[in-house]
């Protein structure tokens, strides 16, 4: 992975509106899909690492980023079908799938969908939703809901949740996670609990492409849905030294190499 091509931002066509991706590279696509409430810059520098070999494709979610926000309830149903008529729009055939956190809910739906279209699925920092998580998705803590005050001060309480994610140095990739939240910061949460209340553990019975479950080892939060994955779905499993939830940003190069070299044993 030595070149590194430009990135290109456009927009795809949808029965919601438009919907933004950024792209890079020819080739076999390799479509990424960003955690809540993040947008595409989630993978800002793995892009250019993956396009080096590959079309390297990242959409922002509906309803988050440059993507069309329509009202309504989230759920990671809807966001599999803006993503579905994504590919449809692009005209993706075949394309290998990448989904970190929220990311890989919504890649795991839309791999059940699609069957052998999806040559391969790499879910990254991705929780295992059971009938216990779903009973108890409106028992959660919240994490990034603040309450806005006249004085700005609810800017820095949103910066201190997420704040223990991210190492000294990382402020850019910390700053770049305010960027997207601020923008729905009406509905930042409902992310996580459609997350919750998805049917993750039966769509992933259902998912035909060989599939690979990765995860920070300092990930505490979806780090215990390795153990599921492995022995529910005899799902291949990697712990990645060091980083945390915005694994992306923290190693964009380790984790552009797993990428490549899961899409490459196809």
């Amino acid at each position: 992975m030595t070149d590194t091509p430009r990135i290109q931002r456009g927009y795809a066509p949808s029965s919601f509106g438009q919907l933004h991706y950024a792209e890079c590279g020819s080739a076999t696509p390799i479509l990424m899909l960003h955690q809540t409430p993040r947008s595409w810059t989630e993978y800002l520098s793995v892009l250019p690492l993956v396009g080096a070999e590959y079309r390297a494709i990242a959409m922002d979610t509906l309803g988050y980023g440059g993507s069309a926000k329509p009202t309504g309830p989230h759920s990671v149903e809807r966001w599999a079908d803006a993503a579905q008529e994504f590919v449809d729009a692009l005209g993706l055939d075949r394309f290998h799938l990448v989904g970190h956190h929220t990311g890989g809910a919504i890649a795991v739906e839309l791999a059940a969908r699609l069957g052998d279209r999806v040559r391969s699925l790499l879910l990254s920092g991705t929780p295992y939703i059971d009938e216990e998580k779903r009973r108890t998705a409106g028992e959660r803590r919240m994490v990034d809901y603040v309450e806005p005050r006249p004085d700005g001060s609810h800017l820095l309480e949103l910066w201190n949740n997420r704040r223990e994610f991210y190492l000294p140095g990382e402020e850019d990739a910390l700053n770049r996670f305010m960027i997207d939240a601020l923008t729905v910061l009406d509905r930042v949460e409902e992310g996580h609990e459609a997350v919750r209340r998805s049917m993750l553990d039966q769509r992933l019975a259902r998912v035909a492409a060989r599939t690979l479950a990765i995860c920070a080892e300092n990930d505490h939060f979806s780090m215990p849905a390795l153990e599921k994955f492995a022995t529910l779905h005899s799902i291949p499993t990697r712990v990645v030294p060091g980083g945390h939830v915005p694994l992306p940003e923290q190693q964009p190069v380790e984790f552009a190499r797993i990428v490549v070299e899961w899409a490459a044993k196809d």
